[in-house]
């Protein structure tokens, strides 16, 4: 299937994770990339990994406006638009609010909550003039709270209301803004969960599906709503969660 072979489709975060299973999804479907993360290395194996596919990569933090713009610029550059903005790039705490220093707020905020602003605000000229698209990620975090997880809630809660904001203001500009809210999904961002089995048994056992998510099944969602089949979607929060915003987060009955 080659539902993006005319499409360039900007990904942050891309280098692990989610980011790196959507950038595979979309170079499977056709797409020209172009990726960022902090992890440069990373990119680089991971361009290696998707050829013949076209890649361009830069090393950016999302936190840092001129790294975004930048980004952006290369896309231009190299191919003279963007339709797809996946904005993806994040960072997780883990703790209650008396516990550590308060500047690990401050780099969830300036990570998942500024990045996602400052690539939209790089990116919202060329997509409006290709009739684009932008996916955030959220989370199921931020549609509800979690424990020992404050800091990142109120990150992706904001994440959550931009991206409604976001759609209603760029609709009349004929670009589309979604987000995707995933459940608990086994990556690099949540490896120091595994390192507290209660509380990733805790996580699971509210999943009605009995597990988290893998970075494909979420990279199957943004696919989804970057493609002509969302055309009519916009301003939506898309839990991906194995059912867990059905149950209100309760756990099962035994």
């Amino acid at each position: 299937m080659a539902r993006f072979s005319d499409t360039i489709v900007v990904i942050t975060g891309a280098a692990s994770g989610i980011g790196e299973g959507a950038a595979r999804r979309f170079a499977e479907e056709g797409a020209t990339l172009v990726l960022g993360d902090t992890d440069a290395e990373g990119l680089n194996r991971l361009a290696g990994d998707l050829a013949p596919a076209t890649v361009a990569t830069r090393e950016t933090d999302v936190s840092v406006m001129a790294d975004c713009e930048a980004l952006v610029a290369l896309a231009i550059e190299r191919f003279g638009r963007i339709d797809v903005l996946v904005s993806n790039a994040g960072v997780d705490h883990l703790g209650k609010l008396d516990e550590g220093d308060l500047s690990a707020f401050a780099k969830v905020i300036e990570t998942d909550l500024y990045g996602v602003v400052q690539m939209a605000r790089a990116a919202i000229a060329h997509l409006r003039a290709s009739k684009g698209c932008i996916i955030n990620m959220s989370s199921v975090s931020g549609l509800g709270g979690d424990w020992n997880h404050s800091f990142y809630c109120s990150a992706k809660g904001a994440v959550t209301n931009f991206t409604r904001a976001l759609a209603l203001d760029e609709a009349a500009h004929g670009v589309r803004v979604n987000a995707v809210n995933p459940s608990l999904t086994y990556t690099a961002l949540t490896a120091g969960m595994k390192e507290q089995p209660e509380l990733i048994a805790k996580f699971e056992e509210r999943i009605p599906m009995g597990r988290g998510a893998q970075p494909e099944d979420i990279a199957g969602a943004i696919a989804f709503l970057a493609s002509d089949d969302a055309r009519f979607i916009t301003g939506v929060n898309l839990p991906v969660d194995g059912g867990l915003s059905a149950s209100n987060g309760q756990p099962p009955l035994h």
